[in-house]
C-alpha cells in the first residue's frame, strides 16, 4: 500500500518510499548453535570467549565478526555505508565502540536493552526512508556471561537460576538497510514505536513478566494505528518473553 501521510495514528510511521532489508549476518555462541535455529546462523563459535581474554572483549569480537560477514556477503566496503546504528548490553556501549572502531563508519550508539535490535532497525529504516542515506547498517550484540555479570550475578558466583529466568543470547546480528531493492529479504513498510510500560515487577529473574505489558501496549497500538488485527499477519514475533511472559502477553491482549 502507498502511504500518503507518513505519520499514522498515535505512534506509527508508514513509509512512502519503503526501504529494504537486503542482507543480514549472524554470529552466535555454542549454546545457540545447539538450538532449533542452529542451521540459520552464519557462524557458530565453539569457544564463547571468541579468542579473547574477557567476556566483554568477546562481545566486541561478536560485533566485529558480524559486521565483517555482512560486508562480505553484501559485497560492500565500509565506505559504502553511510551510518551505523549499533548497540549492546554493556555500560557506555563499549562492545559496539571497540568492536566497530576499525571500520570507521559514522556511528550512532544505542542502548535499548532487549529492544536494541528493533530500535536500530527502526532508526535505520527512518534514515533511509527520509533520504538521509542510501545504505545503513543496524547491528546489535549481547553475551550471556557479560550480561549476567552486569545485571545479575557473575558466573563464578554459581547462583541458582529459577525457572522463570530467561537466557541472554550470546550473539550478534547485523542488517543492511538500503533504498535499493536488489535481492530483498524484506521490505520495511513502517514502524510503531513502543513506550515504557511499568507494572512494577521487581524480580530481575523474571524479565518475561516485566516486559509483557510493554509488548502488549505496542502490539495493541500498532493494530489501532494501522486499523489491522492479528489475522492481517503471517506471524507476530516478540523477543525475550519466555513461556511465562508469552502467556501473560496473550492474557493482557485479550
Amino acid at each position: 500500500e502507498i502511504c500518503m501521510d507518513q505519520k499514522v495514528g498515535l505512534r506509527s510511521l508508514c513509509y512512502a518510499e519503503a526501504p529494504f532489508l537486503i542482507c543480514s549476518a549472524s554470529v552466535v555462541g555454542s549454546k545457540e548453535g545447539e538450538g532449533p535455529l542452529k542451521n540459520l546462523f552464519d557462524k557458530v563459535g565453539t569457544d564463547d570467549f571468541f579468542g579473547q581474554d574477557t567476556w566483554e572483549e568477546a562481545e566486541s569480537q561478536l560485533q566485529k565478526e558480524a559486521m565483517s560477514l555482512l560486508l562480505y556477503k553484501s559485497r560492500r566496503k565500509p565506505e559504502d555505508i553511510r551510518y551505523l546504528f549499533a548497540g549492546d548490553l554493556l555500560g557506555q556501549t563499549i562492545a559496539s565502540s571497540f568492536g566497530l572502531k576499525e571500520f570507521q563508519v559514522p556511528l550512532f550508539g544505542l542502548y535499548g536493552a532487549c529492544s536494541t535490535c528493533g530500535e536500530s532497525l527502526a532508526l535505520a529504516s527512518m534514515t533511509v526512508a527520509a533520504g538521509y542515506a542510501n545504505e545503513v547498517v543496524a547491528i546489535t550484540s549481547s553475551h550471556f556471561a557479560s550480561a549476567e555479570k552486569q545485571f545479575r550475578f557473575p558466573l563464578e558466583y554459581a547462583n541458582q537460576r529459577p525457572f522463570s529466568s530467561t537466557w541472554t543470547v550470546t550473539g550478534s546480528g547485523a542488517f543492511l538497510v538500503s533504498k535499493n531493492q536488489e535481492v530483498a529479504l524484506a521490505k520495511i513498510a513502517g514502524i510503531t514505536t513502543g513506550k515504557i510500560v511499568d507494572f512494577g515487577i521487581k524480580d530481575s529473574m523474571n524479565m518475561g513478566a516485566a516486559m509483557a505489558p510493554a509488548a502488549c501496549d505496542l502490539i495493541f497500538q500498532h493494530f489501532q494505528d494501522f486499523e489491522r488485527g492479528p489475522k492481517d499477519y503471517d506471524k507476530i514475533i516478540t523477543g525475550d518473553l519466555g513461556s511465562i511472559g508469552s502467556k501473560i502477553l496473550v492474557e493482557l491482549l485479550q
